[in-house]
């Protein structure tokens, strides 16, 4: 299945324009504020606990047996329809410490703690979602490591094309 994902990655070509987002590095927060010229939303869709699934697992170190805390959310800059469909995964061993805080956010962005006076270190995958494309992000801030996944929205794609 991972040749068959592959081999369609390589025969849809990305635009100049969303490889850059897909590839920057930084605050998407910020980034998509200054995009939208100040207006930034962020929409939680759902909260759940779940099982980590075994790529998840592998790609943080974490055992595959823990259980994890899922946040979905979509993220609006200027325009009414959402820019980015957001979805957190946090081991519930990365739940402690500092790390507490991004379990009662609400409304706000991730991106606004774990970029304010830090640089978190990070490995990023692209891959190509039914939804669209995905940039998959393993931050380790403060010693916890979760995974940021941000997929692209058509309307956002269509934004940036016509800027």
């Amino acid at each position: 299945m991972r040749n068959k994902r592959e081999l369609e990655l390589k025969d849809k070509r990305i635009s100049p324009e969303l490889r850059h987002w897909l590839y920057a590095s930084g605050s998407l927060t910020q980034q998509l504020t200054e995009l939208g010229k100040g207006q930034f939303k962020v929409q939680p869709t759902k909260e759940y606990f779940q099982r980590l699934k075994r790529e998840d697992a592998m790609w943080m170190k974490s055992p595959i047996h823990h259980t994890s805390w899922v946040r979905e959310t979509l993220l609006y800059g200027s325009e009414a329809e959402a820019w980015v469909k957001a979805k957190s995964i946090f081991p519930i061993l990365s739940l402690q410490g500092k790390a507490r805080l991004f379990q009662h956010i609400g409304k706000k962005p991730i991106g606004k703690f774990l970029f304010d006076r830090t640089n978190p270190s990070c490995e990023r995958r692209v891959i190509l979602l039914d939804e669209g494309w995905t940039r998959q992000s393993c931050y380790t801030w403060h010693d916890c490591k979760f995974i940021v996944q941000e997929t692209f929205l058509p309307a956002f794609e269509q934004f940036i094309q016509q800027g």
